[in-house]
């Protein structure tokens, strides 16, 4: 029955400062908004595909949360130098500082962490074409494409 994941909202201590961060430095296309009751929406992946919900809340009601966007792999290639060129620090899942990515070896997908402005956790993955390897645990993406015979 379930197909997916329609909508995700999250709470926002400053609705116009998470607009500008969601619509002008990710890109995430506009759909609705009530500045009255202090909300918008977002279109993910297309409009009428996926959607998150930003609502501007008292701080002591935005607690930090995660969650994940969906991106190709060729974009994930670039998804570190995106970022940055924004102003946006990166991350890899052990949060250590070899600016190498992880391969999630029972999904397979590769992916970095970033935050907005409010600390939510964000995280950019792209599933891999290969088959899932879950007894490899996290590995470095470039030691998956040598594994596979390609090169990041």
């Amino acid at each position: 029955m379930i197909k997916g994941i329609y909508e995700t909202h999250v709470n926002v201590r400053n609705l116009e400062n998470s607009n500008h961060f969601y619509e002008k430095v990710l890109g995430l296309a506009h759909a609705y908004g009530q500045p009255e009751r202090g909300n918008s929406f977002y279109w993910i992946g297309g409009e009428r595909h996926a959607m998150l919900g930003l609502w501007e809340k008292e701080p002591a009601q935005v607690q930090r949360q995660h969650f994940a966007f969906h991106i190709s792999l060729e974009d994930m290639k670039h998804a570190v130098e995106y970022l940055e060129n924004k102003g946006i620090a990166t991350r890899n899942f052990h949060d250590d500082d070899t600016g190498e990515l992880y391969v999630f070896g029972w999904m397979p997908a590769v992916s970095v962490y970033f935050t907005d402005p409010d600390g939510h956790s964000l995280e950019f993955i792209a599933v891999l074409p290969d088959e899932a390897k879950p007894e490899l645990g996290l590995i470095p993406w470039s030691e998956w494409e040598r594994m596979h015979g390609r090169g990041v």
